[in-house]
């Protein structure tokens, strides 16, 4: 997505459905109690049909059983640009909020 972008090769149309289905894909994610923590154009894959994918998983957190044991994580994650005022701030414990912003971000 990031070369469509750069390169201006996007309607409108187009880009709303990709935002659409990047959105559907991070609350799948999130459903499943799960934190990208790297959400940004460089990591949403799209193909000719204007089908979006999310990609590089590396980064990826379960929050599943916040009550018994706090997921392990870092305070550098995710490209500057795209950081969670949270994270910026150096707070250990951030949740899927932290993808929303990206998300927003990435929308802006």
């Amino acid at each position: 997505m990031y070369t469509l972008i750069r390169e201006n090769m996007l309607g409108e149309q187009h880009k709303r459905y990709i935002i659409y289905q990047t959105g559907k894909a991070l609350h799948y994610l999130h459903s499943a109690e799960l934190i990208h923590r790297d959400i940004k154009p460089s990591n949403v894959l799209v193909n000719e049909d204007c089908l979006a994918k999310i990609c590089d998983f590396g980064l990826i957190r379960s929050v599943e059983d916040e009550d018994e044991l706090p997921p392990v994580l870092t305070d550098y994650i995710a490209t500057r640009w795209y950081r969670a005022p949270e994270i910026l701030l150096g707070s250990k414990k951030y949740s899927k909020a932290a993808d929303v912003w990206s998300f927003g971000c990435m929308i802006g």
